[in-house]
């Protein structure tokens, strides 16, 4: 049996380049980089190298770079830091089909009495700028919006919406954990105030991840603690994973035009395979603007948890959402807001690729998915 591993969108396999990068922190060089010591000063300039390496990547000032441990809390500190700067409540807008870490964290402050608006899309899973532009208005605002979804692959068009936002004075973060590695970054051309970014997503460990905020935007602290990252997270630097996140980042720059069209084949060749050997299926989402590597197709009649339970059964892993949401039965909040009808939305199922990614996994998957999705149509009461 093959292993084929298809959730790339959920985790990402460590590059062994990275893990050979972190070794010497765990064995030689331990010492705590804020000592004042030789044990933890010859550790610091390796910590504001890998900053250096994460700003090269989205072209941003090693300077605004905050190291966190996760997506989760870099969207988290840019959206509640950022409505705590403000001092009063205050409108917070987002979409409907932004990953929980940012739905939660607006959801909560919702609780506290700041207006949350939350936008929706239509059945490409596009945003309608002119909604955006109406809900925006002229009163200050906070706005939260991914750059790419985490479940379709769908692109959201960034750098038009941070110049509307930035023509109403609005503070603008954007999730890219799902962007970052997959296409070129120019925080210097695109007038966000923050982004996140996730280390597990482009092959560096799970625990840890940037927050880039620009210079002069007022966010207030969200690990209070001691003077860790010049005072804006408190908390021991954790070096060999700040590191490993560094060297994912020059491996992410260096692969990424080269690896990013050999990978948006193998997803096409994928799509179009299963298309063609399995009746009543459908793509969701904009198959234009997205992601290089992202593929969510819909089996009509049939639950996405028994496609993926027969799947691993096989050696094949994907997905039928966001891995922060799995376990429930029913279908995604992304597909849900698109609209997709019920005998598609509980079959929907994500392919997500790495550049680790073959040829003959592909055909693999394309081979052995029929039979699946035969088997099951005929144990469905909905055929």
């Amino acid at each position: 049996m093959k292993n084929v591993y298809l959730d790339n969108n959920a985790t990402t396999q460590v590059a062994p380049e990275v893990i050979e990068a972190m070794m010497p922190f765990f064995k030689e060089l331990w010492g705590n980089p804020s000592s004042m010591h030789h044990f933890g000063g010859q550790v610091k300039k390796y910590i504001d190298t890998a900053r250096e390496q994460v700003a090269d990547l989205i072209n941003a000032e090693p300077s605004e770079i905050v190291f966190t441990s996760c997506g989760t809390e870099g969207d988290n500190t840019a959206i509640r830091g950022a409505a705590e700067a403000s001092g009063k409540n205050i409108r917070i807008i987002t979409t409907r089909v932004e990953h929980p870490a940012v739905l939660g964290p607006c959801r909560h402050l919702k609780e506290q009495g700041h207006e949350v608006i939350e936008l929706g899309v239509n059945s490409s899973g596009q945003l309608d700028l002119t909604e955006f532009r109406k809900v925006l208005g002229k009163e200050p605002a906070i706005v939260s919006i991914m750059w790419a979804n985490n479940e379709t692959g769908v692109i959201f068009p960034i750098p038009e919406i941070a110049l509307i936002a930035k023509e109403q004075s609005a503070v603008l973060h954007t999730d890219a954990v799902q962007v970052a590695g997959k296409f070129s970054i120019d925080v210097r051309k695109t007038p966000l105030d923050m982004l996140s970014i996730s280390g597990h997503k482009i092959h560096a460990p799970k625990g840890i991840g940037a927050l880039y905020i620009r210079k002069g935007t007022k966010v207030n602290t969200f690990l209070i603690g001691g003077h860790q990252e010049n005072g804006r997270r408190g908390g021991t630097e954790n070096v060999p994973y700040i590191v490993g996140l560094g060297q994912a980042c020059v491996l992410a720059k260096k692969h990424m035009q080269d690896e990013t069209t050999r990978i948006a084949k193998l997803r096409d060749r994928l799509e179009a395979g299963l298309l063609a050997s399995c009746p009543d299926t459908t793509v969701n989402g904009d198959r234009v603007h997205r992601l290089p590597n992202t593929t969510n197709i819909s089996f009509q009649y049939i639950e996405g948890e028994a496609i993926l339970y027969h799947l691993s059964d096989i050696g094949v892993a994907a997905s039928s959402g966001s891995a922060c949401t799995s376990g429930s039965l029913e279908p995604s909040h992304v597909i849900r807001a698109m609209g997709v009808p019920f005998t598609s939305a509980h079959g929907s199922t994500r392919f997500s690729l790495s550049r680790y990614n073959t040829a003959e996994e592909i055909e693999y998957v394309i081979e052995t998915m029929p039979a699946i999705v035969k088997r099951l149509r005929e144990l469905s009461p909905f055929v």
